[in-house]
């Protein structure tokens, strides 16, 4: 695995955002920092999201999404993105859904964290590029991101390396939930892998049992 390398750290709080007409309270519209900034158990200080009900909390205190990812998308959008042009917070090179796994342990500055799930990408995104595809162009892609929780609070700068720290052994990729929530959804033993899983978030615990539950 190359080293990971945070090119961008972004924060910002909710606030009332324009898009195409939309107004909307959010806080996608973060803003690059170099830090370093205390990163507690809900997320970066100075940090915040609109929707509490599907962004935030323990389970997706840090949002994380690839700059390898972006030259993709500029294509698809015909645009030169903004930074944070997906509301993360960490903006990493060298990362890629593929090679990471639901559970997997990182060292993060002084910090540490733990993958949780893949990023489910929303309307206010959609908004944000009036684009109403782009759920799906996202979700189809398998260009997602992923979110941490916080396992130990510390502090965190821009240039900071994610160090793998421990592998979970049960080796369930976010390309692997990802496929399986969005396209495999009547594999039962795919379903039972990302189940099996104790790190992954309790929203998507919630999801995969409704599924599962749907297979019987």
């Amino acid at each position: 695995m190359k080293n990971m390398v945070v090119t961008s750290l972004n924060i910002g709080l909710p606030r009332k955002e324009s898009f195409f007409g939309k107004e909307i309270l959010t806080g996608i519209c973060k803003q690059p920092v170099t830090g370093p900034l205390h990163l507690g158990r809900l997320g970066f200080e100075n940090d915040g999201v609109g929707d509490l009900k599907h962004h935030g909390g323990k389970d997706k205190a840090v949002c994380v999404y690839s700059l390898d990812h972006y030259p993709y998308w500029e294509d698809i959008l015909g645009m030169t993105l903004p930074a944070a042009a997906f509301g993360e917070n960490l903006t990493v090179s060298q990362v890629y859904e593929e090679a990471i796994c639901i559970g997997d342990i990182f060292q993060l500055g002084t910090a540490a964290v733990q993958v949780s799930q893949p990023r489910q990408p929303c309307r206010t995104l959609a908004a944000r590029y009036g684009r109403d595809d782009l759920i799906k162009l996202v979700v189809d892609s398998g260009r997602t991101g992923f979110y941490f929780r916080v396992l130990e609070e510390g502090r965190v700068e821009k240039g900071a390396e994610l160090i793998l720290k421990e592998r979970d052994l049960r080796t369930v990729t976010v390309s692997f939930a990802n496929q399986t929530y969005h396209h495999d959804r009547k594999n039962r033993d795919a379903i039972e892998k990302v189940l099996a899983v104790p790190a992954l978030s309790a929203s998507w615990q919630k999801s995969f049992q409704e599924l599962k539950e749907k297979c019987m």
